[in-house]
């Protein structure tokens, strides 16, 4: 009886070990398929890569911030982690509005705002060791821009 026993604690016991080591087989191989499916998180970018994409689809907007905001409300908004910069307006008013950014260097993505209640940004441009600033046009009324930072 004292053999049978020991001979059924060593049997659960490995089949304790054998069940977690499995378990822990299973999770590891989950792990991996998850790893390498695709990625729904959102993508980055730093600098010149930035150029043209919307911010709304990269880690850019995560630590953005608004740098300046113009009289018509549109706003400099800029990412440290990504070095890059766009304008973003908030809906607001009656009249159609065109809100860009631009670089110092002559680089600029714009976009043309009817008034539909939404708010809108443009694409944006690298920010690396060069200056951007938003602007923003009424038809009619004229138009401003933020500061250059």
């Amino acid at each position: 009886m004292n053999t049978r026993f020991v001979n059924t604690r060593f049997v659960n016991t490995l089949t304790r070990r054998l069940a977690t080591s499995g378990s822990a087989l299973a999770l590891a191989a989950s792990g991996l398929l998850f790893a390498s499916s695709p990625a729904s998180a959102a993508t980055s970018c730093y600098g010149p890569d930035c150029t043209g994409r919307d911010p709304s689809t990269t880690v850019c907007q995560n630590d953005a911030r608004t740098v300046y905001t113009t009289s018509l409300g549109t706003e400099l908004r800029y990412s440290p982690t990504c070095r890059a910069a766009w304008s973003r307006y908030n809906a607001g008013g009656d009249n159609a509005i065109t809100v860009g950014v631009e670089t110092n260097t002559g680089l600029h993505q714009e976009f043309y705002y009817t008034a539909n209640g939404a708010t809108m940004w443009t694409a944006m441009v690298d920010d690396k060791g060069i200056s951007a600033r938003s602007c923003g046009f009424v038809m009619g009324f004229g138009g401003t821009c933020t500061p250059w930072y």
